[in-house]
């Protein structure tokens, strides 16, 4: 006598499923024919399809606030390295895409050439990159010309080390995903990027995890932040699930908006597998984009960064109904801080 372990077990139960539906089509008759011929088997394979479910959710991973988003954490060359290499190992080991948006003048302290030598990490693990900015500046706060020249501030290093790889520039993030206060601002913005060759990344998997983040580089949140982290993301990911249905009439390839710290390269490979299990494949943002969704209008105008389903929701003129908020003590102890 002898027990099976748990994979054992799981390949039972599959080859028992499969061999049920199997069974119920052999006694299937449709009116109109009887099993036999081409015919036959493309309707068993009809069949087939909607006995066994299959999963198509998709997700695009972007990652913010580059080379480190402020967590607070170490600022120097060697730090950076040793934490981008980590965030970076399993999008490299496991072939998923995935793209950095870069703020050139975030950690000066590293200079240009440290700068660079952070992107061709990430160029080198197969990732690609996009523009966030010089300074991330706030485009409620500030001129439009001094924003638009901040962008292309921002250009320098980033476009050397793309070309270095032989890629181009192509994507540029709003900082705190702000489009604009006015319509007019905002429109005037979208000129200036459309002629300067740049598409707007969007977000649909808006969430507070730069929160969670900046607890995490205290020793006294650490373990709290590690085990409040990815049930939050979770919520969150479930949200969007649902209000994509409901705004868009489906699930759409989602976006997921992360930031570069060290939360999530310590968290990368739980937070994959998170996705996996709730049925997502990886892919680029490129591939995301090109879903029809992307191309519905959005006429959002106001201070808010928000996901880009609530800016079609309003524009479509439903009720706001916003993601989950972070657990209270981590709103408290931000506020904190």
């Amino acid at each position: 006598m002898f027990t099976l372990n748990k994979a054992e077990k799981a390949r039972e139960v599959a080859k028992g499923d499969r061999q049920r539906n199997i069974a119920r089509l052999r006694y299937v008759r449709a009116p109109w024919f009887e099993w036999h011929g081409l015919v036959g088997i493309l309707w068993m394979l009809v069949l087939l399809f909607v006995a066994i479910p299959v999963s198509a959710r998709e997700v695009a991973i972007t990652i913010d606030d580059l080379p480190r988003g402020g967590d607070g954490g170490p600022k120097g060359l060697d730090h950076l390295r040793l934490m981008t290499d980590q965030l970076l190992k399993p999008f490299k080991a496991e072939q998923i895409p995935v793209i950095g948006f870069v703020n050139e003048g975030r950690i000066p302290e590293i200079g240009t050439e440290g700068l660079r030598q952070l992107l061709d990490l990430w160029l080198s693990a197969g990732s690609d990159l996009g523009n966030h900015s010089f300074s991330h500046l706030d485009i409620n706060d500030v001129p439009l010309d001094q924003y638009t020249a901040d962008i292309t501030r921002g250009e320098t290093v980033l476009n050397s080390a793309l070309q270095a790889w032989g890629r181009r520039l192509k994507y540029y993030r709003h900082p705190y995903l702000h489009t604009g206060p006015t319509l007019q601002i905002r429109d005037d913005l979208q000129v200036f990027l459309t002629n300067h060759g740049y598409r707007v990344a969007p977000v649909t998997i808006d969430n507070a995890e730069y929160e969670f983040a900046g607890l995490y580089t205290r020793p006294q949140f650490r373990e709290r932040v590690r085990r409040g982290y990815l049930p939050y993301m979770e919520s969150v990911v479930a949200f969007f699930e649902q209000r994509s249905k409901e705004v868009m009439g489906r699930e759409i390839p989602q976006i997921l908006l992360i930031h570069a710290n060290q939360l999530n390269a310590d968290e990368m490979p739980a937070l994959l597998k998170m996705f996996r299990r709730r049925g997502y494949t990886f892919i680029s943002l490129d591939q995301a984009l090109a879903d029809r969704a992307y191309a519905q209008p959005d006429q959002f105008v106001g201070l808010k960064g928000i996901s880009w389903i609530h800016r079609w929701a309003a524009t479509k003129g439903m009720a706001t109904r916003m993601e989950p908020e972070p657990p209270n003590w981590v709103v408290n102890a931000t506020a904190d801080q």
